[in-house]
């Protein structure tokens, strides 16, 4: 028992206080991505938003909110909505030096002909940091 414990501070002390050069764990609101990519049968542009991430030399892990522009063309019959229509995703970012690939996941709310659902998308972007 004496030894999980030992590992477990060990662990913990390494994760919460890092040595220069090694990774680290940071909570942020912008981390300076812009995303665009494809999702269900359109597409969206993306800024990383609140999030956690994860940074190990030359790559970057992001989880967090994307505040989105989706476009896409509403086929429907009778009255239409507009094509660019603003959302809020959340996904994961990797970011490797300053290329960006982010699987983002929207969902689409619940209208007379369909039911809510989510979806995923993939999108490729640019870090400005």
């Amino acid at each position: 028992m004496k030894k999980i414990l030992y590992a477990g501070g060990i662990f913990i002390s390494s994760v919460c206080f890092p040595q220069e050069g090694s990774s680290t764990i940071k909570a942020s609101f912008f981390d300076g991505i812009a995303v665009a990519g494809y999702v269900d049968h359109g597409a969206f542009i993306n800024f990383t938003g609140p999030n956690i991430s994860f940074k190990s030399k030359n790559l970057k892990l992001i989880l967090g909110m994307l505040p989105s522009l989706r476009i896409k063309e509403d086929r429907s019959e009778g009255t239409k909505n507009s094509a660019i229509t603003p959302n809020l995703g959340a996904g994961l970012t990797a970011v490797y030096k300053k290329f960006a690939l982010q699987l983002p996941i929207y969902y689409n709310t619940k209208t007379a002909t369909q039911n809510g659902t989510w979806k995923i998308g993939i999108g490729i972007g640019y870090s400005f940091k």
